[in-house]
């Protein structure tokens, strides 16, 4: 499926897969193609992948999802980001490397951080604009 997705088709030595083809259909594309990649995380999940490769693989598919449903930037994302094929390269490395093991706590702890910071930050923004147009329209009138 991971294929499908991401490197079926080759034009010019270029590899792409269903993931940037299915994105062409508003909205509707960009919900199946992260449906299909959730669900191949799932299997793996249910195959044994540990809490950190999971973790792992689940934000390189959020990543694609949020990025790729940006008007016109996500068309070329989507050609590009093959998150797929890196969910299926971090699968590899856990498995037959040893890699990425353990808890996923650390990870999730510092995501929730990011997170919290760049709520705080485009909250602050968003005062400042308003406080602005607020400081603008007062002294228009």
């Amino acid at each position: 499926m991971s294929t499908l997705l991401d490197n079926k088709f080759s034009i010019g030595g270029f590899r792409f897969g269903l993931d940037p083809l299915l994105n062409l259909i508003p909205y509707a594309g960009q919900f199946v193609a992260f449906g299909m990649s959730l669900a191949l995380v799932v299997v793996m999940l249910r195959n044994g992948a540990g809490s950190k490769v999971a973790v792992k693989m689940l934000l390189n598919v959020l990543l694609d999802a949020i990025l790729g449903s940006i008007p016109l930037i996500g068309y070329a994302f989507d050609f590009f980001n093959k998150a797929n094929k890196k969910n299926v390269k971090l699968l590899r490395e856990h498995y037959f490397e040893g890699k990425h093991q353990g808890s996923a706590k650390g990870l999730l702890i510092t995501l929730f951080i990011i997170i919290v910071l760049l709520c705080v930050a485009v909250f602050y923004l968003m005062y400042i604009l308003a406080e602005w147009i607020f400081d603008t329209l007062g002294n228009l009138f």
